[in-house]
């Protein structure tokens, strides 16, 4: 935790940018109060905090309640990983993961049925935001993204087309849709995961920019509406962090090459991949410098969302966070909030 005390308008800032979590069935009371002082952007939510269709329904209404009582009242992201198959943390659509997608008679048709899935099952619950679509593109069977059935396909033209196609089918109802994991997980080996460890992807510049990057133009043509940086190192781009924790990446290549003008999200600020990387709040500080919008604290913990934000905040107020790209931060996040919360 830092040892200076932030001021209250810097920590308000810092909070606009963290995504908290939180265990159990019902939202806390801590978090419901930080909500209300404005203090957070959103909250993702698992299948714990979702026991049935009627405790999720409550803890949502809590939510929503307590940000239409905080002084801006912009509604909170609401999110989860909706992605298909296996990876699905509500019950219903999408029922067919990427790889069943990218091997059905109509790939596309199918593609865009799933987005619109995603969309109905989120938006049902009362939730604006889904984790997904994964465009990796795999480069060898049962690696590391095909063993989960996360890959559409090993073709980045084809990876392209579908994930397109799902985000925006689900876009079109309501949900923001989120390409991950920039610039791609498609070469990690079977066991290479960056939820338990560090991740090198020594992966050729022309070759990333060719297969991992292409789906990604698509996207952003497409107009995703966020981009989920990856926890794995690329030294083609930056051989010492992580691509969420590398300027090179998310300003140099996913910005100003890709033009990408929406917002980016950390992966999950707990991962093993980060252990090198100091605490919450230094991750949190070296992801925000990086050019990451919202920090995603997802360990179901309610004082690692704190930490983030008090870690945020201090470095705002002692001018290790340019104050200028900070607030250009939070203003993409809350038009995106903002955009969400329109009929």
């Amino acid at each position: 935790m830092p040892t200076t005390m932030p001021s209250t308008a810097s920590l308000r800032l810092a909070g606009r940018r963290i995504v908290y979590s939180y265990p159990g069935d019902t939202p806390p009371p801590e978090l419901l109060d930080t909500i209300r002082a404005g203090r957070a952007a959103g909250v993702i939510l698992f299948k714990q905090n979702a026991p049935s269709p009627e405790q999720l329904r409550a803890a949502v209404q809590l939510l929503k309640a307590a940000a239409q009582e905080a002084p801006s009242g912009v509604p909170l992201l609401l999110m989860t990983d909706q992605e298909g198959g296996a990876i699905r943390r509500l019950p219903g659509d999408p029922v067919h993961s990427a790889r069943q997608t990218g091997a059905a008679s109509d790939p596309a048709r199918d593609a865009a049925r799933s987005g619109a899935g995603a969309a109905g099952t989120l938006a049902g619950a009362g939730l604006n935001v889904n984790l997904a679509p994964v465009l990796d593109v795999f480069d060898a069977p049962d690696n590391f993204i095909d063993h989960f059935e996360r890959s559409y396909s090993g073709k980045p033209e084809v990876v392209a087309e579908l994930g397109t196609a799902f985000l925006t089918a689900q876009q079109q109802l309501g949900v923001a849709a989120t390409a991950k994991h920039f610039p791609g997980l498609g070469t990690a080996a079977r066991a290479e995961n960056t939820d338990e460890r560090l991740v090198v992807l020594p992966v050729p510049l022309a070759e990333l920019r060719a297969r991992g990057e292409e789906p990604y133009r698509a996207a952003i043509a497409g107009g995703v509406r966020l981009v989920m940086a990856s926890w794995a190192v690329y030294p083609a781009l930056d051989a010492d962090r992580p691509a969420g924790l590398s300027g090179a990446v998310v300003q140099g290549e996913l910005r100003r090459r890709l033009g990408f003008r929406g917002v980016t999200v950390t992966d999950a600020l707990e991962a093993g991949a980060l252990a090198a990387f100091g605490d919450t709040g230094d991750r949190a500080v070296a992801a925000a410098r990086a050019g990451m919008d919202l920090l995603l604290c997802s360990a179901r913990d309610i004082q690692q969302g704190d930490a983030a934000a008090e870690a945020l905040a201090v470095a705002l107020d002692g001018g290790g966070l340019d104050a200028g790209e900070f607030s250009d931060a939070v203003g993409r996040v809350d038009t995106l909030r903002t955009s969400l919360g329109r009929p």
